[in-house]
């Protein structure tokens, strides 16, 4: 077997046996677990970390106590090990659904599944036509370029990973405005639809090899087709996303799913 297959399954090995650790420890039951960063989108260095995120849900008791204090819906571990891992309870994860939270909606979308009890990442796609919001979920993008850009890209030299995580929502956005649905996970998807052939996809390119082949980037000197199109980019975005507001959802179907899972 290649060494690079062995490395994968050993550090798909090493996941699993935390995830179940997890569970022992805060007496939990796992429905999904996935990878959610760079791995996911697909311009991870070697050195990148695992960002393994994941939903959980308690007996149901735990949810029925009258306890006053506001209890945790957030399980986070320390990063080690390359290993990021942290979960959202399932009420909680039902919530931001409700407000259409864009990291949910990929997390549900990723190509790198870990866990999944049967048939839970199918029921919460289910609810995606009635609680997707592209016009939220394209303002969540936005805000994410332009607080990339201002912190590291707006001088010369720039932390040149950053590229990546300016140009991914960026696109997000252009994807929710053509009315495409769903943003994609891959970064792939999103440039072969969007970004034609010439200067600027020369650029992408060049840089996603340089990302993938070696080290966390680290400082250099900007990237002149880059940067001018993030630029003109922020510059039409300037009063918004061209996305018109929708109407509240009904969050019955939440409730009927929460219920559903607590006894599956």
């Amino acid at each position: 077997m290649p060494e690079h297959s062995l490395e994968v399954d050993s550090t798909r090995s090493a996941i699993l046996e935390r995830l179940s650790a997890i569970e022992q420890r805060e007496a939990v039951r796992i429905l999904y677990a996935c990878e959610s960063g760079s791995r996911a989108w697909g311009f991870a260095s070697p050195d990148s970390d695992y960002d393994v995120r994941f939903i959980y849900v308690h007996p149901r008791d735990w949810y029925l106590s009258i306890n006053v204090e506001r209890r945790r819906d957030v399980i986070e571990r320390p990063i080690e090990e390359l290993l990021d891992i942290n979960g959202w309870d399932l009420r909680k994860a039902l919530h931001l659904m409700y407000k259409s939270n864009p990291p949910l909606f990929e997390w549900l979308h990723s190509p790198l599944v870990y866990r999944e009890q049967p048939g839970f990442r199918q029921a919460m796609l289910a609810l995606t036509p009635t609680y997707y919001s592209p016009r939220g979920c394209a303002w969540h993008y936005l805000h994410m370029a332009r607080g990339n850009q201002r912190d590291y890209l707006r001088g010369d030299p720039v932390r040149l990973k950053k590229y990546l995580y300016v140009l991914r929502p960026l696109l997000a956005v252009r994807w929710l405005e053509g009315g495409r649905g769903v943003v994609p996970m891959p970064f792939s998807d999103l440039v072969e639809t969007l970004v034609p052939p010439g200067e600027l996809r020369d650029a992408i390119d060049q840089l996603l090899a340089a990302k993938q082949g070696g080290a966390e980037l680290a400082w250099g000197p900007r990237i002149p087709a880059l940067s001018d199109w993030i630029r003109a980019e922020l510059a039409r975005l300037e009063a918004g996303p061209a996305l018109a507001a929708t109407a509240n959802p009904d969050p019955a179907l939440l409730d009927r799913t929460f219920r559903a899972w607590l006894d599956a």
